[in-house]
């Protein structure tokens, strides 16, 4: 499965087969609390959450995916990612595109 963010891809005409999007909710845990704290103290990266973000990143991907491979699509264009707090301590990840099929 080819992803990109462009709303073509080079040498291929397309037939659109429609918009595709995976999602998942994340919430902090004790562990990364607890290492934050201490971390806006002395300021840097904030480790853990940042693996939190790129883990669900890829499930939300994944699951995108799934959904472009139940409509037999070769790829998926024109892809973005979108963030989103749902309460306090838990975030949306959601990754999005069309989902097509080469000609």
């Amino acid at each position: 499965m080819l992803i990109v963010n462009t709303d073509y891809i080079e040498g291929k005409t397309l037939e659109m087969l429609g918009m595709v999007s995976g999602s998942t909710v994340e919430s902090k845990n004790i562990g990364r609390d607890f290492g934050a704290g201490f971390k806006s103290i002395v300021g840097g990266e904030l480790k853990g959450y940042t693996e939190m973000m790129e883990e669900a990143r890829g499930i939300a991907e994944q699951r995108m995916i799934d959904k472009a491979e139940m409509l037999k699509a070769d790829a998926v264009v024109n892809v973005r990612y979108a963030t989103s707090a749902i309460m306090a301590g838990a975030s949306e990840v959601m990754a999005y595109g069309t989902a097509v099929r080469f000609k």
